[in-house]
């Protein structure tokens, strides 16, 4: 009995710690901010909705709380510049009313210096 018990008791604890962390919604004037969160409880993208739509400045994260990509919206429609990193290069893609006007890639070069 103790078996099924504690077997029973490890089912629920896993189940409940399997569960997706639920996103988070807070009122802030007339916009609406939204909170995403990775398995692990860290945020993985946050912005905001007016009227129900995408507006503002999206952020998202990776699991170390570093920015990968920053994301500008107006009435739903991509605007703006948008930046996205990578471990070597920059992105910046330049929206105009959800349509994709130019685009920019920075690479990090890297120099060295030898002694001989």
């Amino acid at each position: 009995m103790k078996n099924i018990l504690t077997l029973i008791a490890i089912c629920i604890v896993s189940i409940a710690y399997s569960q997706d962390i639920k996103p988070t919604f807070t009122i802030e004037g007339d916009l609406v901010k939204a909170v995403y969160y990775n398995e692990d409880g860290s945020i993985d993208t946050q912005g905001y909705f007016k009227n129900k739509k995408l507006t503002g400045e999206w952020i998202k994260f990776d699991k170390e709380g570093n920015k990968v990509q920053i994301a500008k919206y107006k009435d739903g429609k991509k605007v703006g510049k948008w930046f996205f990193w990578d471990k070597e290069s920059l992105k910046e893609v330049n929206y105009n009313d959800n349509v994709v006007v130019n685009v920019s890639l920075w690479k990090q070069e890297s120099y060295y210096a030898v002694n001989k």
